[in-house]
């Protein structure tokens, strides 16, 4: 989530347009969300909510410290943590270049739902939050706002309507996945907010600042006082849990901060996971640096992709391009295409080469004799990548259209077509990717395949001789599922039958490849016999050797800095994080794929993906604010480099400073220049100091070991939650340093990772109006019901969605219900609640329910399971008050039952809507302490199995009665049945068995023979044929199909001994004067059922033998009951 703030997004993508006054009204971003009118409720939850917030800052109760030594004087962390329990999570910190917007309440409330429910079971809870400066993103906004004042003036009342700026950056393209053997994240959320400014004044106004005030945001340290106290301000209007004495900005804004990141880079390097030498990276040359994730205003996520440049030499020119080219080459010069391939093992089986017809080539120059033909894009990667003799340099002696290339006679080395192949059209040939030159091998490229059987067919229209496209296409690799010619196999299997044929050829593409890459073998060249997977690096290598090709490498994808560049790859000497060494990595995949919660499979899946292909990554750049390099201080280090262990310095954060910025002291005497890398090492490393260390920088020991204590008890970290983004970057270097600088047991135990958060069903768009700030969202719901709304959103990896709709109702929810509380309370007071024994089948009914709906509760909690927390906690707990409420009508509620209910609901409500069960606990029932130190509430007796039946039988008795209705009334209408009508006084039968017809015996001992105790199923493939031997199939299957729902749900020995869990008849009876009720019948009577359902005995005051039941009676079961409503005068 860092970096994805108000300000960075606004910045994702600029227009030339004029700015009319709504695209700079704060109020525009959420111009489309819901309007709310009737505030009043709203407004009292939100006085209470308020209330409640300075009542947990004034008595500091999210403030968590690890057992005093006078507490427990133990110095065995393990044993400490088995007395005192604890929990300690956090989020990835925001990045300080403008406001929290709702997505990052989301990915807070995973944090904060997950530290309410720890607190209520009794462990000390750490929540902390930081806030990340470090990087390009304030320095880029901050130096525009110095361009702006320099042209506009310190208010900017120079801008004209007519100003322009420089030339836009042309939009992004998705990276596009061609490499199978590397993991990418999905992207786009960023691009799904952008707003369309062109200054970045501009955008600083459409965030509410002052125009007056701008200016001071020129000065980058600025913006690290302006807006952390903003995210504290929402972070605690939201009701987080957050213990804010722990908070810290990064960068060398605070020294103690500084000090902990050099320490962590010294360590690094010496255990030589940071290196130097030249590696492929993202770069702008217009910064003359690195362009890391965090320095990027689109791209975050692309990487270089390395090719294969393959030099295809020019023997001879089309006429076109002979004329064209007249005069402009040196005589005797070579000249050749390249073309960029991840498949150099495939050269063998070149046939052509294509061109985009429509593109404009580019010859650079890159020797006196020798020229490189290719698109001026992919030229100046390479003149950051040592092809060229002077850096940045790609000198062009002339230019080309694709179409008169066509038809040229060249050279493909490795091919087994020694005299040359031909130049010919490709219209999907893009200039955005690759050198806009292709190699063709149509054996195992489907695209190739589809084109060059095409070019054939229309070889007139293409303006080209027929035998250019038909070359013998010789086999190169053989495969297991496609034999040796996996390109023309898969385009007659997937019926491809042109190059337009977009779809297919993709998948056939990716099945070729992954076939060819993991399971092909080389038939051809001097690997012949080897794997492909083996061959591939050797072919290139050879290649590279015999000077026909060099090593290529480009952006993944689009990437623009900050800077307005559009960035390229260079081969750089740098320090680097050597992520992917092979040992390292080992490690670090081996706990990932064993003790890592990774909470959903997805997660764990990508995290093993990503560690699969992630290597060298850029640890420093020379522009930007952060912490000087060490050992080299001309260099910074880079933004993700910087926050990966950050988490420990939490669990000391406030010994060290009382303020972010490190400028106030801390509960210990320490000042920045005696934390030694030695004493970091002390902290967190379990190495002892020496008395030299000790003298030198003046340590005071017994304040050094209440630091110690405090990471050695709250760590390892429990949880991280990020959104799955970060995978793919941060959450893996997270991963990756925690096993280079702690030992095993201090490494993570869990990362949650989830998905974007969408807004009504729709992507978060300021530019739509469909955008809620934190500060929005609580200023519009209230807290709680926003948290609802959260809770409401999802807890899986998808992506998420915020109803506002669902915030709304919880408004006039918790309101409702308040109020009711409030009342009930008021009833018990007055004595107007029943009280004594809690006999009543009602109550025990009632009681029985909210016991289920705890535990069950308990266990979504458990499995941070929110939305079916919510749902069981919330909404059934209020459904199951409900029913008790209306059965209860004519005896009432018992006390205790209702003031239990009242005190369970605060308290499983309480890690989600805080504020209103802090009310509840307080202002109703009167507790003297804070209910966020309260337990979670344990149940009354143990769960009764035989009224939890009852209670479902009795739902499905209600169900069933008003379907029966309904089924007469329809067949009325159609002329069947009876004439009853509904609007006369009528009457219900009830039809009831209490024994089991003699015939299903047979078939109830069948299920008892092949049911499955331990998987909870029958194998119906043994069992339909003996069914069917029986001559039953048609009743019983039906009943056999019940037996397998029952036995879904109820223990096996009361389904297969023929029992009910409850008194069938003795049921009924409780819910006649209810079933009264709601039918309005006159009437209500229980017919016990002999077998065979033709005679009965109505049982109650008028008991009576029955000799002839109607048809209905007959499928009376026991569980099962039959109904009918007739009329009576």
């Amino acid at each position: 989530m860092r970096g994805a703030s108000i300000v960075n997004d606004c910045m994702k993508t600029v227009s030339p347009a004029i700015m009319t006054d709504a695209a700079l009204d704060p109020l525009n971003a959420s111009k489309a969300t819901l309007k709310l009118e009737n505030t009043e409720k709203r407004d009292t939850l939100i006085a209470i909510e308020k209330k409640y917030q300075a009542y947990w800052a004034e008595k500091k109760t999210f403030e968590t410290d690890a057992p005093t030594f006078e507490e427990d004087p133990t110095e065995d962390a393990d044993a400490l943590r088995e007395r005192f329990p604890k929990f300690f999570g956090c989020m990835a910190f925001p990045y300080m270049n403008g406001t929290l917007h709702a997505g990052h309440s989301f990915s807070l409330s995973k944090v904060e739902f997950q530290a309410g429910f720890s607190r209520m079971q009794g462990k000390r809870t750490l929540f902390p939050l930081g806030f990340h400066c470090t990087g390009m993103p304030i320095k880029a906004c901050a130096d525009k706002l110095t361009r702006e004042v320099s042209l506009f003036g310190q208010n900017f009342e120079g801008m004209k309507e007519d100003d322009e700026d420089e030339t836009p950056p042309p939009p992004s393209s998705a990276a596009t996945k061609d490499d199978i053997t590397k993991f990418k994240a999905t992207k786009g959320k960023a691009a799904s907010k952008a707003v369309k400014l062109r200054y970045q004044f501009q955008i600083m106004l459409a965030l509410g600042i002052p125009r007056e005030d701008i200016h001071k945001f020129a000065d980058p340290q600025h913006w690290l006082t302006f807006f952390p106290p903003l995210c504290k301000r929402d972070c605690n209007s939201l009701g987080l849990r957050i213990d804010w004495r722990r908070s810290f900005m990064t960068t060398d804004a605070n020294p103690y901060y500084d000090a902990f990141i050099r320490w962590q880079m010294n360590r690094l390097y010496e255990l030589k996971k940071i290196k130097y030498g030249e590696r492929y990276t993202i770069y702008s040359p217009k910064d003359g640096q690195p362009c890391m994730d965090h320095d990027r205003s689109d791209g975050e996520g692309v990487g270089p992709q390395e090719y294969t440049g393959i030099k295809i030499r020019v023997i001879e020119w089309a006429s076109e391009a002979q004329a064209k080219l007249e005069g402009k080459l040196p005589k005797d010069s070579n000249v050749y295409m390249v073309a960029a391939t991840l498949r150099p093992e495939t050269m063998y089986g070149q046939t052509c080469c294509f061109v985009g017809p429509g593109i404009t080539y580019g010859i650079f120059q890159v020797s006196p004799t020798d020229f490189y033909l290719c698109t001026e894009r992919a030229a100046r990667n390479m003149a950051y990548q040592k092809v060229f003799p002077e850096e940045g340099k790609y000198p062009c002696v002339a230019t080309v259209v694709g179409k008169d290339l066509v038809g040229s006679l060249v050279y493909a080395p490795l091919s087994v077509h020694k005299s040359g192949v031909r130049v010919l059209p490709m219209d999907t040939v893009l200039p955005t990717k690759g050198t806009g030159v292709v190699t063709s091998v149509p054996s195992d490229s489907p695209d190739d395949y589809a084109t060059v059987m095409d070019l054939a067919k229309k070889a007139e229209y293409y303006k080209i001789k027929k035998e250019w496209a038909e070359l013998e296409i010789p086999p190169i690799i053989k495969t297991p599922s496609y034999g040796d010619k996996a390109a023309e196999f898969l385009v007659k299997k997937l019926k491809i039958n042109s190059p337009k044929d977009a779809k297919q050829l993709a998948e056939a593409k990716e099945l070729a490849y992954k076939e060819g890459y993991y399971q092909g073998t080389m038939l051809i060249g001097d690997f012949t016999g080897e794997k492909v997977e083996m061959a591939k690096p050797k072919v290139r290598e050879q290649l590279i050797k015999a000077g026909e090709a060099f090593a290529y490498a480009e952006p993944e994808g689009a990437v623009m800095s900050r800077s307005g560049d559009p960035c390229i790859v260079a081969l750089l000497n740098q320090w680097y994080l050597d992520y992917g060494e092979k040992e390292w990595r080992a490690q670090t995949e081996e706990y990932v794929s064993g003790k890592l919660n990774s909470y959903h499979d997805e997660t764990k899946n990508n995290l093993m993906a990503n560690l699969a292909w992630l290597n060298q990554w850029a640890c420093a750049r020379s522009f930007g604010l952060g912490s000087k390099l060490p050992w080299d201080p001309q260099f910074l280090v880079e933004s993700l480099s910087d926050s990966t262990i950050y988490m420990a310095y939490y669990t000391i954060a406030h010994y060290l400073h009382g303020s972010i910025d490190g400028k106030d002291p801390g509960m210990a005497p320490l000042k920045p220049e005696q934390m030694a890398d030695e004493v970091w090492d002390y902290l967190f490393c379990q190495r002892e100091l020496t008395p030299e260390i000790i003298e030198k920088y003046n340590l005071p020991l017994d304040w050094l070991k209440k630091m110690k204590r405090e990471f050695e008890y709250f760590y390892p970290l429990d949880v991280r939650v990020s959104g799955k983004d970060l995978v793919q970057n941060h959450l893996t270097f997270f991963l990756y340093v925690h096993v280079a600088l702690f030992k095993p047991k201090y490494w993570p135990v869990g990362i949650r990772a989830n998905g974007h958060l969408m807004l009504n069903g729709e992507k978060m768009s300021k530019s739509v109006g469909n955008f809620l700030t934190l500060e929005d969202t609580v200023k519009k719901f209230g807290a709680d019901a926003a948290r609802v709304a959260f809770a409401d959103a999802g807890d899986s990896v998808e992506d998420a969605n915020f109803e506002e709709k669902v915030a709304n109702a919880a408004i006039l929810r918790l309101y409702t219900l308040k109020e009711w509380c409030e009342e009930m309370v008021a009833d018990i007071s007055a004595g107007k609640l029943r009280e004594g024994p809690k006999d009543n089948f009602w109550d025990k009914i009632f009681e029985n329910e909210m016991n289920e709906l705890l535990e069950t509760t308990k266990e979504h909690y458990e499995s941070t399971s929110y939305k079916l927390a919510l749902k069981t906690g919330f909404y059934e707990f209020q459904a199951a008050r409900d029913t008790y409420r209306e059965v209860t009508a004519s005896v009432g509620m018992h006390k205790s039952l209702i003031l239990d209910w009242i005190r369970n609901q605060a308290l499983m409500l309480n890690p989600i809507a805080p504020h209103w069960a802090e009310y509840i606990w307080q202002e109703l029932l009167k507790e003297s302490s804070t209910i966020q130190n309260a337990s979670f509430p344990k149940v009354s007796a143990p769960i009764a199995g035989d009224l939890t039946a009852a209670r479902k039988y009795v739902q499905a008795v209600a169900s069933t009665v008003t379907s029966t209705e309904a089924a007469q009334l329809k067949k009325k209408a159609k002329g069947k049945g009876s004439g009853y009508d509904p609007k006369k006084p009528k009457k219900l039968a009830i039809y009831v068995a209490v024994k089991y017809p003699s015939w299903q015996e047979k078939y109830i001992d069948l299920v008892r023979e092949l049911f499955d105790k331990v998987s909870l199923t029958i194998n119906d493939k043994e069992m339909n044929p003996r069914v069917a031997k029986m001559g039953e199939m048609k009743k019983a299957m039906p009943f056999i199909q019940g037996l397998k729902k029952r036995l879904a749900v109820e223990p096996p020995e009361i389904v297969l001994e023929r029992k009910l869990a409850f008194d069938e008849v003795d049921t009924l009876k409780q819910i006649v004067p209810t079933l009264q009720r709601t039918t309005g019948c006159k009437e209500l009577e229980i017919i016990v059922v002999d077998e065979g359902g033709k005679s009965g005995t109505r049982i109650g005051a008028r008991s009576e033998n029955l000799t002839s039941l109607p048809p209905v009676a007959e499928g009376a079961e026991p569980g099962n009951p039959r109904f009918e409503f007739t009329n009576i005068e």
